[in-house]
């Protein structure tokens, strides 16, 4: 096997492949060259080359989210890195371990004027789980019998060993981002082969806190004294939380659970659409007294961030009693009335708690689940009858998804729109919601097809996608891959925000209204290209639309660019009544 003569780029590359990481992105450079050298040449790696590194570092984000296990990223010195910024802010926020394996200058080149150098150490400070700062390591044309230079050799080997073990622990123990930064003297191509390679190991330290019956009684009080308690569930991974906790929760008519698209987790009966419960009360008369009978005693959140910025609005002017919120991890203050975080995982959290608890005598569940269910009446009869819009062709697009799919959605509007439909509980849902960004979700949809062996749909807008569209220069896309782009010509949303609509300052620096069509796009990255702009040519396009394949897919949809809008804001009026 073929390995950099620079002992440093040997021992990153080794304690990766100890530490399991076997998925590697590289951009190209000559830099990172000692590093993209062992990668590549180890069995035990599977390397993809992807120019654009803002598109890399989402495609790794989207392998690592499936495969559930840290991906490393590896670029050149200068702005390469920076461009890896966006990615690293959702890793962080969404709890996915990316490391980032920067090249670098010697130290004393920085700010010399040296072309492709800037300040790379610690330049993700605020937001990294750990910054690894290693030496630099001369190499030598032979061994040098100077005993001070061979012990500042030894030195820095074992310093850097040792920064790169604590940084690769931390985003296996945390699940996060880290970041290695590498300076490197050149010569950057040299080779060695048949070298042994042992460097220190430490081994990741993987903590779990189990709670006390003593520790939870006090809760499991004020829980079975409680005759309003509302759950909430954000984002998260399929299959993380064990039906029969579900299936307690749903017994006890004292308890609602909120459920959103990308908590990935069914029960008859839970309130999967939040805003179709909130958004009818914000328009009734009666709010103030429908708010009030909402309102919880005790609130228990588990997952990530929550998409629904009514279900926040609501429990931020209406707060509970007690929010307690369950992550190993974190525990975000969202309603501002946060007065514990059980710091455990949830499976753990109820295996403790629940046999503490009992259900009560209470109509808050059944009231609302009545409530629930008009609202789904009243939620078919408008489909029924509503124009051709973006929202017409969600729902047409729902009932074609393939069962056991992947769906991954853009932020903004798309994900909005999805928040309103029951999707099939086989299929397993993610959006990039960390930071809610419009960059790198086609990047991250096509990381998770290349890692998952299930079949992966990216349902976009317009704005989403054309920002990414770098995203498809991209060699490892799997043929099953499918995208939809709903296409409204400008951010939609927009509109659907308070605001003067229909002035040409709106429609140029808010909307940011554009004629561009993603066949040109297709037609580059040698993607299938399909286009509908009715709904009969929506039908007849997603008939076979995720049948097999010689290439990927891609559907785009033409909806009204100022209809959506009115469409969308009449659904919470209609269904109220």
């Amino acid at each position: 096997m073929k390995y950099s003569k620079i002992p440093v780029a040997r021992s990153v590359v080794a304690l990766c492949v100890a530490k399991d990481i076997k998925h590697v992105v590289i951009s190209p450079g000559s830099r990172n060259a000692p590093l993209t050298i062992g990668f590549t040449h180890h069995d035990d790696i599977t390397p993809y080359s992807i120019v654009d590194e803002r598109c890399a570092a989402f495609f790794a984000l989207g392998l690592a989210q499936q495969l559930n296990k840290p991906v490393a990223l590896v670029c050149t010195s200068g702005s390469a890195l920076l461009n890896y910024y966006p990615a690293i802010a959702e890793a962080f926020y969404s709890d996915i371990p990316l490391v980032v394996i920067s090249a670098d200058r010697p130290v004393e080149r920085i700010d010399i004027g040296d072309g492709q150098t800037i300040r790379q150490k610690n330049v993700f400070e605020n937001h990294i789980l750990y910054s690894a700062n290693l030496y630099s390591e001369l190499v030598l044309e032979k061994e040098s019998d100077d005993v001070k230079l061979q012990q500042k050799q030894f030195e820095a080997r074992k310093h850097n060993e040792r920064e790169v073990n604590l940084a690769l622990n931390k985003a296996i123990e945390e699940k996060g981002p880290v970041h290695i930064n590498v300076p490197f003297y050149e010569p950057l191509y040299d080779t060695v082969e048949n070298i042994k390679v042992d460097p220190l190991q430490i081994f990741p330290e993987i903590k779990e806190r189990n709670y006390t019956k003593n520790q939870l009684s006090l809760y499991a009080e004020e829980w079975n004294r409680a005759k309003r308690k509302m759950i909430i569930v954000g984002v998260a991974q399929p299959n993380t939380i064990e039906q029969e906790f579900l299936e307690k929760l749903a017994e006890d008519p004292s308890v609602i659970v909120l459920t959103e698209t990308t908590s990935n987790i069914h029960q008859e009966e839970f309130f999967t659409r939040i805003d179709t419960l909130i958004g009818p009360i914000e328009k009734d008369e009666n709010r103030a007294e429908l708010f009030k009978k909402l309102q919880p005693d005790i609130l228990l959140t588990f997952g990530g961030m929550i998409v629904s910025k009514k279900i926040k609005s609501f429990l931020r002017n209406y707060n509970p009693v007690h929010h307690w919120h369950v992550d190993s991890k974190k525990a975000y203050n969202t309603f501002f009335c946060l007065n514990k975080h059980f710091e455990t995982d949830v499976n753990s959290f109820f295996t403790n708690f629940l046999p503490l608890t009992q259900s009560i005598e209470s109509n808050y569940g059944t009231y609302w689940k009545e409530v629930k269910n008009r609202r789904q009446e009243r939620h078919e009869d408008y489909m029924d009858e509503i124009q051709y819009s973006d929202l017409k062709a969600m729902q047409l697009i729902v009932p074609e998804v393939p069962h056991h799919s992947i769906v991954h959605f853009a932020n903004s509007s798309t994900i909005r729109y999805a928040q309103l439909f029951e999707w099939d509980h086989s299929l397993k849902i993610f959006c990039n919601r960390g930071t809610s960004g419009i960059d790198g979700s086609v990047s991250t949809a096509v990381g998770a097809a290349v890692a998952s062996k299930d079949p992966v749909l990216l349902i976009t807008g317009d704005l989403s996608f054309f920002y990414d569209s770098n995203a498809l220069w991209n060699n490892h896309i799997p043929k099953n891959f499918r995208i939809i782009v709903l296409n409204n010509s400008g951010g939609g949303i927009f509109r659907i925000l308070p605001g003067n609509k229909d002035s040409e300052n709106f429609e140029k620096y808010f909307e940011t209204v554009h004629d561009l069509q993603a066949k040109p796009v297709c037609e580059l990255y040698g993607i299938e290209y399909l286009k509908a702009a009715s709904e009969n040519e929506i039908k007849e396009n997603l008939s076979g639309f995720f049948e097999e394949s010689n290439a990927p897919k891609l559907l785009e949809i033409f909806t009204p660019r100022k209809i959506n809008d009115e469409v969308l804001l009449e659904y919470f009026n209609f269904i109220k009544s």
